[in-house]
């Protein structure tokens, strides 16, 4: 066990980890972020931030050192100077399983080497033939980049064979995963944690909305059966321990109508739609996140509310002419509803399409929070609800 006292070191200086330092120094540890850019999001509340490039690995070897272990909060890190934390301190989650993450293509693989529901796929390597791809899979399908690929950046939906000739354009130079286009129920996501002992603990099951490929509401509970909900957490702890994961992972699914289950994509770390754990739930993701890192038991992950609904603030709340900013969301308007709170994560800037914070709504019924959920959202608008 990594007792409270310790440092705790975090790659990446998003606002992720600007949740994970809120947690870490509230429970006793101190947080050093290593971030390219300077004046990052969790460096502002760290305990030290590190500025350098991840190839710098002299730079990122003494990082390490001021650390009793290492975790993430994003996956887009290169892998190969992981190997060199590796010599000197715990990295956790393994980088193994960062590697197979990051990846569409090798966690597609994965997934199918071991067993677990995924989406139908073929894989392209750079300057392949894209449209035999196509043709395997079926259409409609969705083309997508292999590497570093979220928030719907780096994909293409196909519908007709006319639209082949242009993806083969696109992704003429990378290597790309074909997927058959699912006509799902809804998408779920689940978020489960295992400390080095072995000890697993999920929790519950959200229920995700999407808007133009970036998550907008997360539901829980999910407003899905209770045996697909068990199941849904018992898939996420079978990926946990075929990974011996140390830390934590986000499984996100796709649900049919008939509710069978499929895995589409994993992150090991935090995760946007467990946002709403800081006011609905006993134990937050980022304190669960520092327990699982340094051995200490898990938390409780029960509800302490009827229903959440976290919502997504992105840039576009604030006010633009011409692309140039000259407003910012009303906030009071959305505080006046008691049962909202508001997390920001400072950000310089807001850009359209950028997360720059969200609020959290909580309540009896997942249908009523929702429903109050999307009316305060208007409010960002400058639109009046009741």
């Amino acid at each position: 066990m990594i007792p409270p006292g310790s440092t705790l070191g975090v790659l990446g200086g998003g606002q992720l980890g600007r949740m994970l330092a809120h947690a870490a120094t509230r429970m006793g540890y101190r947080l050093h972020v290593f971030e390219p850019g300077e004046n990052s999001p969790a460096g502002e509340v760290a305990t030290r931030e590190f500025n350098s490039s991840y190839k710098e690995i002299e730079r990122l070897k003494d990082f390490a050192r001021g650390c009793a272990a290492v975790t993430y909060e994003f996956e887009n890190v290169p892998v190969e100077p992981l190997w060199e934390i590796e010599k000197v301190v715990p990295l956790r989650p393994h980088w193994e399983v960062l590697e197979v993450c990051q990846n569409r293509m090798r966690e597609k693989k994965w997934l199918k080497k071991n067993g677990f529901p995924h989406v139908p796929f073929a894989e392209v390597e750079a300057g392949g033939d894209l449209a035999k791809a196509i043709k395997q899979v079926g259409l409609p399908c969705v083309v997508k980049t292999a590497d570093f690929g979220y928030d719907g950046k780096g994909q293409m939906r196909l519908n007709t064979t006319a639209e082949v000739p242009a993806a083969a354009k696109a992704f003429a130079s990378q290597r790309a995963v074909v997927e058959k286009f699912i006509d799902f129920k809804c998408e779920a996501s689940v978020i489960v944690a295992r400390n080095t002992r072995g000890e697993t603990r999920t929790f519950p099951v959200a229920e995700n909305i999407h808007t133009k490929h970036i998550l907008d509401f997360s539901i829980v509970p999910a407003r899905l059966p209770q045996d697909v909900q068990e199941r849904a957490a018992e898939l996420a702890v079978n990926i946990a321990e075929a990974f011996d994961l140390v830390g934590l992972l986000a499984v996100e699914l796709f649900v049919t109508d008939d509710g069978e289950l499929l895995v589409n994509e994993m992150a090991p770390r935090t995760h946007n739609s467990g946002h709403w754990t800081l006011d609905g739930c006993v134990s937050t993701q980022f304190e669960q996140q520092i327990r699982a890192v340094t051995g200490l038991p898990l938390g409780d992950t029960s509800l302490t509310v009827g229903a959440a609904v976290m919502v997504n603030i992105l840039g576009d709340a604030w006010q633009w002419q011409d692309g140039e900013l000259v407003g910012a969301p009303d906030w009071a308007a959305l505080l006046k509803e008691p049962r909202a709170k508001l997390h920001l994560y400072g950000k310089s800037e807001p850009r359209v399409g950028r997360k720059m914070g969200h609020f959290t709504v909580t309540g009896d019924t997942a249908d009523a929070v929702l429903e109050r959920a999307r009316a305060l959202k208007a409010t960002l608008h400058g639109e009046d609800i009741a």
